[in-house]
């Protein structure tokens, strides 16, 4: 059944939380996500405090309740003291923070004038302290959509929590290396219009990080939406690692809304869970503003309007730029251009062999290390510049034929010697030549016959659409 979204009261808006490479937000340590062995081990058990309302928050008082132990364990070259809640943070990260700071503007958003670091109360022992640190950092931003503007109200940066590893009965075992990565938070407002929109603005705000240069990899971003309805009840829902799932599990939502409300059933706000199937199941008591109080063991940071100036001057450009230069300037297919935005040696290699057309070269980097991992089941991570680099030398200096291409970087993969007299290109005359005597010999075959025998023979040496159209001169 389709959903009509503007008639069911829809509001939906996205928490896009992404990580910072470097250091952490309040030490020293690098942000490797390290998995070897453990070398610290502690345990801990955590409560919940009142906030700056004087009130326990009611997802903290809900974590509580469990009474759960909390075992942690760590890695000493990615983690300290701080971490273990043993010392207090150090200062503020001022490369996470410039970082933020940029993504701020890029999505058009108003500095504050001074960053107040927030304790944000957490007691299902992700944070070994019992609380979050974070910070607003700009506020009043939008983003522009197929569908109309989208606001974000608030840009944070805060810390990132620690990996759960194993939860039973009576205790939770985590991971701590993980914990303080620095981690930009953007809150949309409920602009959003519909299940496929959501995913555009998650994508186009991811596109954003990107341009700046972020933290990549699985687990390095993600997603949590905010779904209600008419008569429904706002519910978070976490755990989105891949895009192309958010119109799915929004629509399962809905559904799971309405079905509540046409069963007179009472629906409270809290926050889901994504499930394997696309479906979601419940997590805790949606939190409030309760668990939100000052953070004294770090001061305060004055930005100076001077600064932000100079930041605005020096913004990176946007990747869907980038890919718009490349796709002009070299005259290559726009899915070609996305790809090759990431590609550190490509224009590189268009100045040092100048007489392979641009669409070649991007073709090779692109296409034909995909192709090889496919058909021929090879480690394309083994390919390096330098094995590119040789190849089209000999295309550049015209020793090989485009198509020698493949085969030319199996054996670069395979670390196998090249005889370049192997992959000679051959006249057209030569072939025709062939194909004559092939017809001769082989009398009947029907004309595909004929192009897996020549191609046989001339694979790596001669483009197969010449092969053809030859062919197809003496077979009717």
């Amino acid at each position: 059944m389709e959903i009509n979204y503007k008639k069911l009261g829809f509001k939906c808006g996205l928490e896009i939380h992404q990580q910072l490479e470097g250091k952490k937000l309040f030490c020293s340590c690098l942000t490797l996500n390290s998995d070897s062995e453990p070398d610290v081990k502690f345990e801990r058990r955590l409560r919940a405090v009142a906030g700056e309302t004087g009130e326990v928050d009611i997802a903290a008082k809900h974590e509580m309740q469990k009474g759960k132990k909390f075992i942690y364990e760590a890695d000493s070259s990615d983690t300290c003291l701080v971490e273990m809640d043993e010392e207090p943070p150090h200062e503020l990260n001022q490369q996470a923070l410039e970082t933020t700071l940029k993504v701020a503007l890029l999505l058009n958003a108003k500095i504050v004038d001074e960053i107040q670091i927030m304790r944000k109360t957490v007691v299902d022992g992700s944070n070994v302290s019992g609380f979050q640190r974070t910070a607003l950092v700009a506020q009043d931003g939008h983003i522009n959509t197929s569908l109309g503007k989208v606001s974000i109200p608030t840009i944070c940066l805060e810390e990132e929590a620690a990996q759960k590893l194993e939860e039973k009965d009576g205790f939770v075992r985590y991971r701590l290396d993980r914990l303080g990565i620095p981690l930009i938070e953007i809150a949309t407002s409920a602009d959003i219009k519909n299940n496929e929109h959501a995913k555009e603005v998650a994508a186009y705000i991811g596109m954003v990080l990107r341009s700046v240069g972020v933290k990549r990899g699985l687990g390095t971003i993600r997603q949590d939406v905010n779904v209600s309805i008419e008569k429904g009840a706002r519910t978070e829902i976490k755990g989105f690692q891949d895009l192309k799932t958010i119109p799915k599990v929004i629509d399962f939502e809905i559904n799971r809304q309405l079905d509540a409300i046409n069963n007179n059933k009472k629906l409270k706000q809290e926050v889901r869970k994504v499930d394997k199937d696309f479906t979601t199941s419940f997590l805790r008591p949606l939190p409030g503003a309760a668990r939100l109080y000052p953070e004294t063991d770090v001061l305060r940071i004055k930005l100076d309007k001077k600064y932000i100036e100079n930041l605005k001057k020096d913004l990176p450009k946007l990747l869907t730029h980038k890919e718009e230069d490349l796709e002009k300037k070299y005259k290559i297919a726009k899915e070609l251009a996305k790809e090759l935005v990431h590609n550190t040696i490509f224009e590189d290699l268009i100045k040092k062999f100048n007489k392979i057309e641009p669409q070649i070269i991007a073709h090779i980097l692109i296409n034909i290390p995909k192709e090889i991992k496919t058909r021929f089941k090879e480690d394309i991570s083994k390919l390096d510049k330098e094995h590119f680099e040789e190849v089209l030398d000999y295309l550049n200096k015209g020793k090989i034929a485009k198509e020698a291409i493949i085969e030319l970087l199996i054996k670069k993969i395979k670390n196998e010697k090249i005889k370049l007299e192997e992959f000679t290109g051959i006249s057209l005359k030569e072939i025709e030549k062939d194909i004559k005597e092939l017809i001769n010999e082989k009398k009947g075959l029907n004309i595909g016959a004929y192009m897996g025998i020549l191609m046989g023979k001339y694979r790596g040496k001669v483009d197969g659409k010449k092969i053809m159209e030859l062919l197809r001169k003496f077979v009717k």
